[in-house]
């Protein structure tokens, strides 16, 4: 999997999370809380540091933190409440960078 594919099933997972789950919007889950200490814990604890960013639906801010050292990786979503969510995390993050196919061209 290239890395824009897997940031696109990223995003796109992150995204699916958010529009099924109405726990995000009530501020709720454990897993939420206020950006600067969530960004401080995964750099303090992990040694992860911000490697992606996007918009996602309703004006949403979609990060993807990661450590290169450790391979460890969290993706957070802020909403427009200001409320940071950690949605996702797992292992073996690798950084990729690779050219696009060309136009007219099968992937």
């Amino acid at each position: 999997m290239t890395k824009q594919q897997f940031m696109t099933a990223t995003f796109g997972m992150a995204a699916l999370i958010l529009t099924a789950s109405p726990v995000f919007s009530q501020n709720t889950n454990r897993n939420c809380g206020p950006r600067d200490g969530i960004i401080d814990r995964l750099a303090e604890r992990y040694g992860e540091a911000r490697q992606s960013i996007g918009l996602g639906a309703q004006n949403q801010v979609v990060e993807v933190y990661a450590s290169t050292e450790t391979g460890t990786w969290t993706i957070l979503v802020t909403g427009s409440n200001g409320m940071t969510c950690m949605v996702a995390s797992g292992q073996a993050f690798e950084n990729v960078t690779e050219a696009l196919p060309a136009s007219g061209t099968d992937a």
